[in-house]
């Protein structure tokens, strides 16, 4: 009986699939707009207090995205001050929305992946996976690799768009 012989394996393909970049931490939302004085300002001396008063220890592990889901203006010293509490406790937090955070996760964790490792590579990033923006997973992929990459395709193995091929 012949050996079964596995041929994208022995092409010497590297697969990547996007789901590996996807954040493995709690995302926690801190919405500032229950701080506002009747929902419309911020109050300063009352800010500072409950800033002082939160235990920003709960946020310890995991990644925190700020924002203030009412329409009001909020003073960047406010965020700042946030800022200054949470990064004891994460340094994974943004002022923004959920999604912003995600992405922000997806490309620290790109940054992460050692070109070394994809040098002269033939690259097959796999379409399908569940993460916040996958176009911009992607497009961020193909910014960290193509330096290095001698090839960028889309898909599966079995049948792949042409992204990136280094000229000769």
């Amino acid at each position: 009986m012949d050996e079964i012989v596995n041929k994208v394996q022995e092409s010497g393909l590297i697969s990547m699939d996007l789901a590996t970049f996807k954040p493995n931490v709690a995302l926690v939302e801190l919405d500032i707009s229950e701080q506002l004085w009747q929902g419309l300002v911020l109050k300063e001396k009352d800010f500072r207090t409950w800033v002082k008063d939160t235990e920003w220890s709960e946020f310890e592990g995991k990644a925190v995205y700020v924002h203030c889901k009412v329409d009001a203006i909020i003073p960047t010293w406010a965020y700042m001050l946030i800022g200054s509490r949470l990064l004891p406790f994460s340094s994974d937090f943004i002022i923004g929305t959920k999604e912003d955070l995600e992405k922000h996760l997806i490309l620290k964790r790109i940054k992460s992946e050692p070109l070394e490792d994809y040098t002269d590579g033939r690259i097959i990033i796999k379409g399908c996976a569940d993460v916040a923006d996958p176009a911009y997973a992607m497009t961020e992929l193909v910014k960290h690799l193509q330096p290095v990459a001698k090839s960028i395709m889309y898909g599966e193995p079995c049948s792949t768009v042409p992204v990136f091929k280094r000229p000769r």
